[in-house]
């Protein structure tokens, strides 16, 4: 029985003084999905712990601590999909939100649909999701840098997860505050199945980040999960599927990716990108905020 999951805080720009901050948030991540895994929850609920620390930590562009919009607000977008059933859920541009991820699986586990703006939070509230005001989400950090328009070095970028579970089932979730400034309304990739995360138990699971804009068209998790699909291992295909982006497209990414063997392989053309990881072979979970090099374990 192969147990696996990786996490990402997003490709971007990592200064000196946030490493300390990435590398707990992605650990605390990392160790909340596999405590899941480890006592025979499923990849899902993994995946929904992975990121649930990621939205309630400021340190990332997720739930409460995400980038303000053009009109000084918060955005949400969010999406999940089980790799057994291919089943899905996604949800963006909701505000008072505070864990799309959540509302993300339970669309995901109703009936797939993706839901926009004040029809998603009506779902949300129906469900039960934890609600806010949408005052709520913004960090004071934030708010400043919003404020002062200042060019901000460290942009914090979406969050995401893949896990592989005792029963094989792979998941991909993904969840993101979208980026600084951009216009109300505007979506990326993060909701949207084959770019911003992609699943098949069969073939792998992968989650992105990065600019959207540049990630939509080369659809780059469903790019990564068919180069994975070749043969080629994780770590190979995510380079590749990142090599492939960059040689179509101007613009900064990352993709995180689980064979269905449990294997984990990440890349990334931005200068650092926040990740952790635990399989079955660790003892404990692996955090980075850059890839060195290829290395094969």
């Amino acid at each position: 029985m192969v147990l696996s999951i990786i996490v990402h805080g997003g490709a971007k720009t990592i200064t000196e003084d946030k490493v300390a901050a990435n590398n707990a948030g992605c650990t605390a991540a990392a160790e909340a999905g596999w405590a899941v895994l480890a006592s025979g929850g499923s990849a899902a609920e993994a995946v929904e712990a992975a990121i649930r620390v990621l939205e309630a930590d400021q340190t990332f562009n997720a739930g409460f601590g995400s980038v303000l919009n053009s009109k000084g607000e918060v955005e949400l977008d969010a999406a999940m999909m089980e790799g057994g059933s291919l089943a899905w859920g996604a949800l963006a541009n909701v505000q008072g939100v505070c864990h799309p991820i959540s509302v993300a699986r339970k669309i995901m586990d109703k009936k797939p649909m993706f839901l926009v703006a004040d029809h998603a939070e009506n779902f949300a509230a129906e469900i039960g999701a934890e609600m806010c005001t949408k005052e709520d989400l913004i960090a004071d950090e934030q708010q400043e840098e919003w404020e002062e328009e200042k060019e901000v070095i460290d942009r914090p970028n979406t969050v995401g997860c893949v896990a592989l579970d005792s029963s094989g089932t792979l998941v991909a979730g993904t969840s993101t505050g979208g980026t600084m400034n951009k216009p109300a309304g505007r979506v990326g990739d993060s909701a949207i199945i084959g770019s911003g995360l992609f699943a098949d138990s069969q073939q792998g699971g992968c989650s992105t980040t990065g600019d959207g804009e540049s990630i939509i068209p080369v659809v780059l998790a469903k790019t990564a999960i068919d180069i994975l699909a070749s043969g080629k291992h994780p770590d190979e295909a995510a380079k590749m599927a990142i090599e492939t982006l960059a040689s179509k497209v101007a613009g900064e990414a990352g993709c995180i990716l689980i064979d269905p063997q449990g294997r984990v392989g990440w890349a990334h053309n931005s200068t650092d990108m926040a990740c952790a990881y635990r399989t079955s072979e660790m003892d404990k979970v692996a955090v980075f905020t850059k890839k060195k090099q290829l290395v094969h374990h």
